[in-house]
């Protein structure tokens, strides 16, 4: 090593050591974000020993006051080619870059001693790589976004190994596990436990050999001993659920017909699945420092590894930022001209944001709460408090314990209890201050079993529909007539059904329970009870309802709603720009994004859409529409959106509101269990622009800004039958208008034009 390297390196880790000490006393793993702007001439020893060529690369060594250094090949002020940069917390990154990005092979150490060597992508772990933990763990194989996916092989610290198929960093699919003391498993696995049809091998030669769920066995299976002797029957971890019959080998010198397959649990409660190492900080979080550039005047170049870059290149939302620094008359005009158009009602095209690309898009207003609250009054009142009623006598009645195999009888329309609630009260129901009503239950087996599936506590559930908070009654009912209220927590909605939609429903209710059975991650909507109450009077009114999850219920501020068909007669909200909120429902002609997913999830999104489509054309269903909700995670102190290349260090410091990271979720497992498909999904949507000419244009041409959200979404709206009223409605509509282009068609047609809208506003994002 040359001795002016050796100075470099000296210098280098001297700083390095001071800058530690205060990020020990900051505790904060996002302390390095904070980034020092530097120009070339402030780099120690870097203007002599390489000088920039226009477009050519060269050889760089540069210390950054913030004390991380790079050395390696540079290109337009970006790492670019073989180089090594080291951050000032000890971590460590050699190998190939790209534009200022981690691309290619390369080797990311930790501090801790963990090291991951192989392909990185924009800045994350994805390809073929090997990872070796500070405890000794060591995963070889396919990676996506920092996680295994794909097959892969674990060899853990304490002995046990993982051979098998990953998905989103957890064993997923057909893989075997084997412990330190010899037993084994080969077959299905599902979120991280065994799950499915597998074969359980004891170090003994006792082996199981059938279904199981969350780890355990359940449903067929044979339990089989080295002599020949075998169990085979129904497996449960419920004692009524458990039966089966012993057959003794011939060999066996006695039949042990006292043998109790609770055994088997107790066994299987100590093989534990090794949970692995936590990483502590992803190589994608790692942000590179800043220097100025010395083409680009003194606009400051940012990054982090995973290529998110603020470079000093204008644009035209630059420019509509800084008016008020630094008096720019054109940006005064612009909002001058925006406030006259909101105080006037006007939806100028110039002054919106759909079609002019100049001006920034921002968050809408916040409304604190959706609905009016149904208190004592309210002339839905009485109705609420007999809802309630209902709902806690269903759920809180004694019932069997039930199997997810139901019989056909269960889904009979005819399965349903009537309760009469007279106010004194009777034998089943408690006395109460509201008018005498009947009370009905429809398949309650069915939604008993569908609250279970979709692993729903009764208690819980009792308390959001029947707590001491009044539901909330919302503005306005919906285009078919119908009521909604939510729950005090938000979640769950209740809809007032038409008799047509119930007799539709209990058609379609076998199939639905076996579809949403078959498939874990469907986006279609998850439904939890089906009711009527019978008022008194001569009329004998009864109002039929269902009660399903809230699709956009998070702890996330949702900031943009969007109802979207695929059909553009009549799907344009009749709100102009400024008189929207958070709680207005966009329509197709309204949306201005396109949303991109991580690969690994827009596989399953496509994949999981094609067999949503193909359950709701067999069951000639129409009208539905796939909900969308965003939660944009960059918004500044003016409420402008801010795009992912707009960043800087200033703004990041000093003018934007913070938010929750990606990478947060990955790290920590409680929190990345919350996301999966249609909910907690971080991802990116990228802004679309539409030619004033072409307002009924569906799909606007992408402008490559892109902001940073969290994604909610699914399909609502699949209880419309293609009845005769929608057939006249189709041949009426028809006549005045393209037929392409309205909403009542038939099921096929509609599938596939939903399918091939959905899959043209959602993109995997490369």
């Amino acid at each position: 090593m040359s001795k002016e390297h050796s100075g470099v390196l000296r210098a280098w880790e001297s700083t390095m050591r001071k800058t530690q000490a205060a990020r020990k006393r900051a505790n904060n793993i996002f302390g390095i974000t904070s980034m020092a702007n530097v120009t070339n001439n402030d780099l120690e020893d870097d203007t002599d020993k390489g000088v920039s060529i226009s477009g050519e690369a060269y050889f760089a060594e540069k210390i950054l006051p913030n004390g991380d250094y790079y050395t390696g090949q540079w290109y337009d002020n970006f790492p670019d080619g073989q180089g090594k940069y080291l951050w000032t917390d000890g971590c460590m990154y050699l190998g190939e870059w790209h534009k200022g990005k981690t691309m290619g092979k390369g080797r990311f150490s930790w501090p801790s001693g963990a090291s991951y060597e192989g392909e990185f992508k924009t800045g994350y772990m994805d390809g073929t790589g090997t990872y070796i933990g500070s405890n000794g763990d060591n995963y070889k194989g396919k990676w996506v976004m920092n996680m295994k996916h794909g097959h892969g092989i674990l060899n853990y610290s304490n002995g046990d190994c993982y051979d098998g198929e990953w998905r989103r960093g957890l064993q997923e699919g057909h893989g075997k596990y084997q412990w330190q003391n010899k037993n084994y498993y080969i077959g299905e696995w599902k979120n991280g436990v065994i799950f499915g049809k597998g074969i359980f091998v004891w170090s003994n030669g006792n082996t199981y050999d059938g279904y199981w769920e969350d780890g355990m066995p359940k449903g067929n299976g044979t339990y089989q001993w080295p002599d020949g002797s075998f169990y085979v029957g129904n497996w449960s971890k419920d004692p009524d659920e458990q039966n089966g019959t012993y057959y003794p080998s011939e060999s066996s010198l006695a039949a042990n017909l006292e043998w109790d397959p609770t055994t088997v649990y107790n066994e299987l409660a100590g093989c534990k699945i090794c949970v692995g190492e936590r990483v502590s900080i992803m190589p994608s979080q790692k942000r590179l420092a800043a220097w100025y550039s010395s083409k680009g005047g003194d606009k400051p170049r940012r990054m982090s590894v995973d290529g998110r870059v603020s470079v000093g290149v204008e644009r035209p939302l630059d420019k509509m930022s800084l008016w008020e620094n630094d008096g720019n008359s054109n940006g005064l005009r612009q909002v001058r001209r925006d406030l006259d158009c909101e105080l006037l009602g006007i939806p100028h095209n110039d002054a919106n944001p759909k079609f002019n690309l100049g001006l920034p898009l921002k968050a809408p207003k916040l409304e604190k709460r959706q609905g009016e609250t149904i208190s004592k009054g309210h002339r839905n009142y009485e109705l609420m408090l007999n809802l309630q009623l209902g709902i806690r006598h269903s759920v809180g009645r004694p019932a069997p314990a039930t199997s997810f195999d139901l019989k056909a009888s269960a889904f009979d329309p005819k399965d349903k209890i009537w309760t009469r609630f007279p106010r004194e009260g009777s034998k089943y129901t408690p006395p109460h201050q509201s008018y005498e009503f009947k009370w009905k239950d429809y398949c309650p087996v069915v939604f008993r079993t569908l609250r279970k599936l979709f692993k729903v506590d009764p208690a819980d559930y009792m308390i959001s529909i029947c707590g001491d908070n009044a539901l909330r009654e919302l503005s306005s009912p919906g285009k078919s007539g119908s009521f909604f209220y939510l729950t005090d927590d938000d979640r769950y909605m209740i809809k007032t059904m038409k008799k047509s939609e119930v007799k539709m429903f209990l058609r379609m209710l076998s199939a639905y329970y076996n579809h949403v059975r078959s498939f874990e991650n469907t986006l279609v909507i998850k439904y939890y009870g089906l009711h009527c109450v019978k008022l008194p009077g001569t009329t004998q009114k009864k109002v039929r309802f269902i009660i399903m999850g809230n699709l956009l219920r998070s702890d996330y501020t949702i900031h943009r709603r969007f109802d979207l068909k695929g059909s553009s007669l009549g799907r344009i909200t009749e709100k102009n720009e400024f008189e929207t909120d958070n709680t207005t429902i966009l329509k197709d002609l309204d949306l201005n994004f396109i949303f991109k997913l991580q690969k690994a999830w827009y596989q399953e999104f496509c994949w999981q859409i094609e067999k949503d489509c193909e359950f709701l054309v067999q069951e000639r269903t129409m009208d539905y529409s796939l909900l969308v909700g965003l939660h944009f995670r960059e918004i500044s102190t003016n409420g402008e959106l801010i795009p992912c290349q707009r960043r800087n260090s200033e703004n990041e410091s000093t003018d934007h509101i913070s938010r929750p990271n990606a990478d947060q979720l990955i790290l920590d497992p409680k929190r990345w269990a919350s996301v999966k498909l249609g909910s907690n999904m971080p991802a990116r949507v990228e802004r679309t622009i539409r030619k004033p000419e072409l307002e009924l244009q569906l799909v606007g041409e992408q402008t490559g800004e892109c902001y940073e959200v969290i994604m909610f979404f699914g399909i609502i709206d699949i209880l419309q039958d293609y009845d005769i009223t929608k057939k006249l409605e189709h041949a009426y509509k028809s006549i005045h208008y393209d037929p392409t282009s309205i909403s009542a068609v038939d099921p096929k047609q509609y599938s596939k034009r939903f399918r091939d809208f959905i899959f043209k506003v959602f993109a995997e994002d490369t």
